[in-house]
């Protein structure tokens, strides 16, 4: 803990990004009491201040139907996360599991386990979810499912990676030379030498899921309005640049925020679990 502290202390940039994702989480969790207008988020009209500038009524502005902007980005920051946290809790354990068995028992199990990864890793993962999208329904649900599918393979080649090295180590020849078993070894044995690696890949993966995410609702394959997500707002702003130009900005200034957070924040863990190790 207190060389945590000490190498987060020692980088500023570590500490910025978790003053950002601090912020971002705080804003989702906290949006019902923080947003001025909550009930901004759904199918909300009010002529009366559409399509306004900056003000201090509306401190980012409002959009075509006169819906707070600011109150629409704090709800979007829900969605978003609770899109990556879903995505991160599937994609990553089927990931490592295909990587831990691929590369511990090598032989016929490996190389289907890797043709089957390699062919999921040769198309451009947001081709594949727009091929998802493009047959399923476009609903939240749909986009987690679409983005999973294309970002279990990642892990799959990590820890296929580390297991394969490992494999020959001596700790796991003593496990097998006193018969425990393979899910005992890749489990018990392999894994904890596998997590440093795949924690910092989450944490770095995030901001990545959001940017995935935020460019299916901006090509209108994700999160169907009135719900509020940040890609489709970007795209509805985008239509009328440079005139309402705060349409635009600041829904990409808060994608922004959150990717370059969660970044730093992935930066930070590689550094403090490589020192632990």
């Amino acid at each position: 803990m207190k060389r945590t502290i000490i190498i987060l202390l020692r980088n500023p940039l570590s500490l910025l990004g978790a003053v950002l994702v601090a912020a971002v989480v705080l804003s989702a969790v906290l949006a019902d009491y923080i947003a001025p207008f909550p009930e901004h988020r759904g199918a909300v009209v009010d002529f009366v201040h559409f399509n306004q500038g900056p003000t201090a009524r509306n401190v980012m502005g409002t959009d075509l139907v006169g819906r707070d902007l600011f109150s629409r980005i704090l709800y979007a920051f829900r969605i978003s996360l609770i899109l990556g946290v879903v995505v991160l809790a599937i994609a990553p354990p089927i990931g490592t599991l295909v990587g831990l068995f691929a590369g511990y028992l090598g032989g016929r199990a490996e190389f289907v386990l890797m043709r089957l990864t390699d062919v999921f890793l040769s198309i451009p993962p947001l081709v594949l979810a727009i091929a998802m999208m493009g047959v399923l329904e476009p609903t939240l649900m749909n986009a987690m499912l679409a983005v999973t599918a294309m970002w279990w393979p990642w892990y799959a080649r990590l820890v296929y990676n580390i297991a394969r090295s490992e494999r020959e180590e001596g700790y796991v020849l003593a496990a097998e030379v006193i018969g425990a078993s393979t899910l005992h070894i890749t489990l018990r044995e392999i894994l904890p030498n596998c997590l440093p690696a795949i924690i910092t890949k989450m944490t770095l993966d995030m901001g990545f899921v959001i940017i995935i995410a935020s460019s299916l609702s901006f090509l209108g394959l994700g999160v169907q309005p009135p719900t509020p997500d940040l890609g489709s707002m970007v795209a509805e702003g985008a239509r009328y640049l440079p005139d309402s130009w705060w349409l635009t900005v600041f829904p990409g200034l808060a994608i922004l925020i959150a990717v370059f957070g969660f970044n730093l924040i992935g930066d930070a863990l590689r550094e403090i679990l490589g020192a632990d190790q």
